[in-house]
């Protein structure tokens, strides 16, 4: 192969990584007869649009994580770039005006820190040999050391690290010969000291990255409840920006190719549970789980919160405060905002007021009062349904 088929190759094994950044784009690039390179929508952490090529710069790995299709022994083709011939085969795509943005992952060889080097490398040529100014997502690899992971960060726009399951007990099910403290978790607890005790003017153009992780839904055998709580713990401690929750999908010659796949409607769920720890102020206390203590598939979160708190002891919009508000389904944190300005003004009295604020009224209104009434009445106005 050459260059550019060896990146159409490697680009093409990425269906394996995280949610983010998944939708491709209109168009492609084409290789040749067998082979195109695709892009992806993304936004950037500052809510940029831009063309992102999302690939390995080696599918080689020497791990032997069971879900894995790049595991260590697993017959499989694999290709591997040199940073800067990777850097400038990326930027002649930018200058052509086909990528904005960079999304850079790898499997390991020669162990974390060699492999994070690699990585860096590539990043390095870009930024300061190459003048590349746009998107960089860099992944920090299991192993890498803390000095790695500051040079990251004064590279890259958004850092991350898959943590692939929420605690130790899960991980060895998925990944035995990876440690789940010392060598996924502590890169993303040095992010945050060196967020915390250093100046963000030595992050990449005067800001420090955002983070993300990615854990494997449903291979092993973890609830909901624990995805939750280590989700919940990284957004509160170490200000992570999204936690990914990748469906699990049986690969064939993998210890793990006979397992069920992993139900999207639990994904669902789970990212909407996370954005209600994330964005409406929500504990992990105040979600509903089963006896499995897994969400309940046929309600979403918020609305399952809504029916348990709110259908019989509904919510006055005129005096809520704005964690109360977000509490309330079809609000959100502009909505609510919304409602709190609008109220310095005059009372809400109707659901067209609600409606005009951005309040999605056919999911609000059987949880609220206005001006101490249920707007029940209102709701054949609206061609709604009381229920």
């Amino acid at each position: 192969m050459d260059a550019f088929e060896t990146l159409c190759h490697l680009a093409g094994e990425m269906d394996w990584e995280s949610d983010e950044e998944r939708t491709p784009c209109s168009t492609a690039i084409p290789a040749s007869k067998e082979r195109h390179l695709v892009l992806y929508h993304a936004q950037t952490p500052q809510g940029k649009s831009v063309r992102l090529l999302k690939t390995l710069l080696s599918s080689a790995c020497e791990r032997d994580c069971f879900y894995c299709p790049f595991r260590a022994g697993r017959d499989r083709a694999r290709a591997t770039f040199r940073p800067e011939e990777f850097a400038r085969l990326f930027i002649q795509l930018y200058q052509a005006g086909l990528a904005d943005g960079l999304f850079l992952s790898s499997g390991l060889v020669g162990g974390g820190m060699r492999t994070q080097d690699k990585l860096m490398d590539a990043a390095e040529i870009l930024r300061h040999k190459l003048d590349f100014r746009g998107y960089i997502h860099l992944k920090l690899m299991p192993g890498a050391e803390k000095d790695q992971v500051l040079r990251a960060m004064q590279l890259a726009d958004r850092v991350s690290i898959n943590l692939e399951a929420p605690n130790a007990q899960r991980l060895a099910q998925l990944a035995p010969h990876k440690g789940f403290f010392d060598e996924l978790l502590q890169p993303l607890q040095w992010v945050e000291q060196i967020r915390r005790s250093q100046p963000a003017q030595q992050g990449w153009q005067g800001r420090w990255p955002s983070t993300v992780t990615q854990f494997v839904l449903g291979a092993a055998g973890e609830s909901d409840r624990e995805l939750l709580q280590t989700t919940e713990w990284l957004f509160r401690s170490l200000r992570l920006s999204r936690a990914y929750y990748s469906p699990f999908r049986p690969v064939p010659d993998t210890p793990l190719e006979n397992a069920p796949p992993a139900d999207l409607l639990r994904q669902r769920r789970l990212y909407q549970a996370s954005f209600l720890l994330r964005d409406y102020g929500f504990r992990l206390s105040e979600l509903s789980f089963d006896a499995d203590a897994n969400l309940p598939l046929e309600i979403d979160p918020k609305k399952a919160y809504a029916e348990h708190n709110l259908r019989q002891a509904p919510l006055e919009i005129n005096r809520a405060s704005l964690s109360q508000l977000l509490r309330v389904p079809g609000i959100g944190p502009k909505g609510a905002q919304s409602i709190l300005k609008a109220r310095r003004e005059r009372r809400l009295s109707d659901l067209s007021q609600l409606q005009k604020l951005g309040v999605e009224i056919q999911r609000a209104a059987p949880y609220v009062l206005l001006n101490g009434r249920r707007p029940l009445h209102q709701l054949s106005f609206w061609g709604l349904n009381p229920a």
